[in-house]
Formats: structure tokens, sequence, C-alpha cells
């Protein structure tokens, strides 16, 4: 492996902006403390950047609601093809938005450009939508009048994104606030600020006018997060990550009675049943489970198997999971790049060593790597029952935990048996059974006989501790709509 930043990496990285985004302008932070940025398979400085102040985050405000007014009366075909002009920039560089992604967070080269595919869409997707924007008129029961319901802006948004996905996270929610007219204070990941760093600079050459889209990168997230939710200019907040920090971010936004989108954590039950196609099933598995080194909010994480086929399913998935290469991201044929961090690696070290402990084997993999990096073994671990931490926490990392059961109703139990709802999968060549676990599986979103479900163009999100409302599809827009109803009296009268 090369184990440090090439010259072609580091010119690259040199082009990213490492200032806040403010109104416009490129700006240092008010003080001028920096945050540092490192490669997590290297530990490496990849980048410094402005770690700015809660006054830098009431400055971008300010931007954003003195922006409001004009941005909102912005005709929707404008909008859409400011998106548009976005979404084929990002096309034209795509190789340098992967490759960035994998610097700064880790995945697979082939993975950050299948981010970068994922992510684009957004921009394609929701400058489609801002031009679909409707309402409805007619009369009411009574004869009496004419109810005219029409959608509007809620105003300004404060977006907080997460280090795991940067570039679709971004536009995830950009695509839609943009799209239905909204201005916005974006917060990406400290952990990996360069990729919306980097979209909004191409924004800003896509058109975008000044003060719609601002960039606050910072260390002190809480006490801006807290600044900028007390403000009664801010309308409207949209985060993602885990269930703990959006629970307190929905209390500080009932002060104010703003509007939320919340997506949080997942603990993804990944059911197979003694009809499935078992070669369907262990591809879908390591699709679930692998992506993104296992560090996704949809990662399967129980796998919940019929006890006929369990021990094929075992020996087949272990057998593709210890042919994995593990590696820097940018190295050829690389499947399992870092995790994020040491703390990553301590936390699936504990969960694998606690189901151990308690009964579980480890089939393949088990241990962190040692050397320069936050390196974790791809790893099975079967023979996981209750009591154990890895059965109910969500495990962020390249582990798959198996789970046994007898009949449909223990499937569905043993599914429907954590505080999260965002997303299940199941496996069964039997096509009523399938009927049946769409209304029985307690999730936001499922895939049926098949490993990934996202794509922009369908509502994503959960149920339980896994958040409120939605993302992508004709769902997401409304999101950043306010809905306002009219009646007039009967023309006819």
């Amino acid at each position: 492996m090369t184990m440090t930043v090439t010259s072609t990496e580091r010119d690259l990285l040199e082009r990213v902006p490492n200032q806040l985004y403010i109104g416009g302008e490129w700006v240092d932070a008010d003080g001028g403390k920096t945050i540092e940025v490192r490669d997590p398979a290297t530990y490496e400085v990849i980048r410094e950047i402005a770690d700015a102040t809660v006054e830098d985050g009431v400055r971008a405000l300010d931007a954003a609601a003195a922006a409001q007014e004009e941005w909102a009366a912005t005709p929707a075909r404008v909008r859409g093809e400011i998106l548009r002009k976005a979404f084929d920039l990002l096309q034209e560089r795509k190789e340098d938005f992967a490759l960035l992604m994998t610097l700064e967070m880790g995945k697979p080269l082939a993975e950050a450009r299948g981010e970068v595919a994922y992510g684009g869409e957004f921009l394609r997707w929701f400058s489609e939508e801002a031009v679909r924007i409707d309402g409805r008129y007619g009369a009411n029961p009574e004869g009496t009048g004419r109810m005219i319901v029409t959608h509007r802006p809620v105003g300004p948004c404060y977006l907080i994104t997460p280090w795991n996905f940067p570039l679709a996270m971004a536009t995830r929610k950009l695509g839609p606030a943009l799209a239905a007219g909204c201005t916005a204070v974006v917060k990406p990941a400290t952990l990996t600020p360069l990729t919306t760093l980097a979209l909004v600079a191409l924004l800003e050459e896509a058109g975008l006018p000044k003060g719609v889209v601002n960039v606050i990168t910072t260390t002190s997230t809480s006490k801006l997060s807290e600044a900028l939710m007390s403000d009664p200019r801010l309308r409207k907040v949209s985060f993602t990550g885990s269930t703990p920090v959006g629970v307190g971010l929905l209390k500080l936004a009932a002060n104010n009675v703003l509007r939320t989108s919340m997506e949080l954590g997942g603990n993804a039950p990944f059911v197979v049943f003694d009809d499935a196609d078992l070669d369907k099933a262990v591809e879908g598995a390591l699709i679930a489970k692998f992506r993104n080194i296992g560090q996704a909010c949809t990662a399967a994480n129980r796998f919940i198997v019929q006890e006929g086929i369990a021990d094929e399913f075992a020996r087949r998935l272990t057998e593709r999971v210890k042919e994995m290469r593990v590696g820097r991201g940018t190295e050829e044929g690389v499947a399992i790049g870092p995790l994020i961090d040491d703390k990553a690696v301590k936390n699936t070290e504990r969960l694998v060593s606690d189901a151990v402990e308690k009964g579980a084997k480890v089939l393949a993999g088990g241990s962190p790597i040692d050397g320069p990096g936050s390196f974790f073994e791809p790893t099975v671990v079967d023979g996981v029952t209750d009591g154990m931490a890895i059965k109910a926490e969500e495990i962020f990392g390249p582990v798959v935990s198996i789970i046994r059961f007898k009949d449909e109703a223990d499937a569905v139990r043993i599914a429907n048996d954590s505080e999260y709802g965002l997303v299940g999968y199941v496996f069964t060549e039997d096509f009523k059974r399938g009927q049946r676990m769409i209304d029985l599986i307690d999730t936001g979103m499922m895939g049926l006989n098949v490993g990934v479900v996202s794509n922009a163009a369908a509502p994503f999100g959960g149920v339980k501790q896994s958040g409120l409302g939605r993302e992508g599809g004709a769902e997401g827009i409304h999101e950043y709509l306010e809905t306002k109803y009219t009646l007039t009296p009967n023309p006819f009268a």
C-alpha cells in the first residue's frame, strides 16, 4: 500500500477551498483558528481549514436570511437550471470528487465514484422537481367557496451533514432546499469537510447567487447549533447523524417550533428465509453490509437466517469475506478501506469481543489491523443471541452478525426487536411471503431480494428512533415547503 499522499493527490487537495463561505465570499474564521483534516488510512494531515466561531455562524445566517426573499422569488426554472448546471459540472469532475472523498473519508475509490453518481442524481432530480411544485383548486364540499392550496419555501435552513457520505448527504439536503426556494447554512462534519467545500465552489460556478448557500466548518458544533436554532430567522433544520444528537437537536428545535428532518441511526435486519436463492442472498449481503466499509445507516447489521440454511449461508458468506482486500482506498482492488478513526475501531472491537465472550464464534476476521490507519478486518460472527451488544447496537463497521431463527413469526419478531426502523432487507422466493414482509417489517424502507435501496427518486427515511421526514423522491421537496390554504367566495353566488 502507498501510505502517503502523492503529488497528484496533494495538487487536488490544494485546489479545495479551506475558508468559510459566507455571503458569496471565501473568508477566514474569526480569530484565525484552523482544523486539521486527516487521511484515516495514514493519519496524515491532508488539509487545514477554517474553524468557525459562533459569530461566524451568525454571519452565515445573516447572509442566508438576507438572500431568502430574492431566492424565493427567483423563477423555479432558473433555480432548476442552476441545479442542473451543478450536476453537469459534477459529472465533468467526477474523478476529482471521488478521489477527494477517498482521501478524507477512506472509502475505496470505486465506491467513491458510486457516491458521485448517487449524489449527483439529487442535483438532477431536484432540478426537475423545482418546476413541479404544484397546488390544488376546487370547490369546498358545501359549495360556498373555492379552496386554493399553494406551497411556499419554509425559509432559511440549517443543514447538518455526516462524515460517511460527504457528497451525497450534502446534495440530498441542498438539492430540495434550493429547488424549493430556501437559502441555507451548511455545516459539514469536521472529519470530512473538504467535499462540501468543493461542492459549494461548484455551485458558485454554476451561478448560485451570493448568500443562498453558506458553509461553516467548525469544532464548536453544539454552541453554533444552539445559536442558530435559537434565532427566529431560521425556519428549518435537517440533520443526518446519530440518534442521541438528533434527539438533542429536536429539543432545541422545539423552542422555535422549527420544521425538522431527522435521518438518524439504524440497525438493519437482513432476513434470509430457507426458500431464498442463496447466491442472490450472499451477493445482497455483501453489498448491504460492506458498502462504505459498513459505515452506513442503511448497512445490514443483524443477519437473521433460517436454521435450515444458516450453516450454508455462513459458509458461503465467510468464503467471500476472507477474499476481501483491505487497504488504502486509492489502491487497486481494495474492497475494505479504513474506518473513520481510532474511536470507530475500538467500538467495533468492543462489539466483537463482547459477542465472543458471550458465546458467539468468529468465522472470519475479528481484529483491528496494526500499522498506520484505522483498519479493522472484515468479520463474520455467528451464533449471535439476545444479550449481546452487537445485536442491539448499530455496528458501523465491517462486521456481519448472524442470528438464527425458526419460522416466519420468529423472523419478524427478531427483525422488529430494535429501537431503530430505518431499512430492512428480506430474501425469499415466496411471493406472498415477500408481500407479507413489506407490511410486517417495521421500517421506513425495505429491500426485497436486493441489497441496496437508496435512489434519488425514492423517499429515504425511517420510523421509531431512526428519524422523522423523508429525503429524496417527490416527498423530499415538501420537507422544505409550507402549505397555505386560501378560501375565496363562490364566484357564481
